[in-house]
């Protein structure tokens, strides 16, 4: 999505409970990754695995996602608590294709030369010393307003339902089918009745066919438990005749 398009989409690309359409920008790719094996040690590779999202390849920045900007400090600082200082240089963590220079020296587990006898400091005299290059690595991102407290602007489709509609219809008769009988298993046995109604009428907003094919699921399975004999399949929508 060029920046340009961002401020006027039809809802806030940047809300991380949106997905793009497809059919509006059609995914990218970008490389390709492959799990060839399982970890031979599970602590080792897993438990000690640490993802932080800020870091980053030249070309690729971050975005204005609230909640990815506030994962750029704290993924690293809980990495920092849970495995150590020095847990960029496990092998799990560690990039292989090159050495990391930078100023980290001492901590806990440190298990190669510590940087060696250098200064832990930049600017410095020694030549050999990484330093700051205060080249940029991603394009910077366009601000506009006032900073502080503001009523969240409106989009066109900045709803709770639509995306959930849109999911619904790209599926398979067969998938609606299972997701209607999943969900219904669960609503069915929930003892308030107002509270049933109410969760029925969140999905009707998503699509009058999903709210009624779940109304009539939840009405089998309540029918179910309460022993009675049940006849009407929960994956039909429901109908005024098959539910008298």
């Amino acid at each position: 999505m060029p920046v340009a398009e961002a401020q006027h989409y039809r809802f806030n690309p940047f809300d991380l409970t949106k997905v793009w359409s497809h059919k509006d920008y059609p995914p990218v790719d970008i490389g390709t990754l492959t799990l060839d094996r399982n970890p031979d040690n599970y602590f080792a590779e897993v438990e000690q695995a640490a993802f932080n999202p800020a870091n980053f390849v030249p070309g690729i920045g971050p975005s204005p996602d609230k909640m990815l900007q506030g994962r750029l400090f704290s993924y690293g600082d809980t990495q920092r608590y849970r495995l150590g200082i020095n847990h960029t240089q496990l092998p799990v963590n560690c990039p292989h294709a090159t050495k990391a220079a930078n100023y980290g020296r001492d901590g806990a587990m440190r298990f190669d030369r510590n940087g060696g006898r250098g200064p832990n400091y930049e600017p410095n005299s020694f030549g050999d010393a990484p330093r700051q290059s205060n080249e940029p690595v991603y394009a910077p991102l366009e601000i506009h307003g006032w900073s502080g407290s503001h009523a969240w602007e409106k989009h066109a489709e900045d709803s709770d339902f639509v995306q959930a509609g849109d999911l619904y219809r790209l599926m398979d008769e067969a998938a609606k089918e299972r997701l209607v009988n999943t969900i219904a298993g669960g609503l069915g046995a929930v003892k308030r009745q107002d509270i049933v109604d109410r969760a029925i009428g969140y999905f009707r907003q998503a699509d009058s066919d999903y709210g009624a094919r779940l109304e009539n699921a939840v009405k089998a399975v309540q029918a179910k438990l309460r022993g009675e004999d049940v006849t009407i399949q929960v994956g039909e929508p429901a109908h005024a005749e098959s539910l008298s």
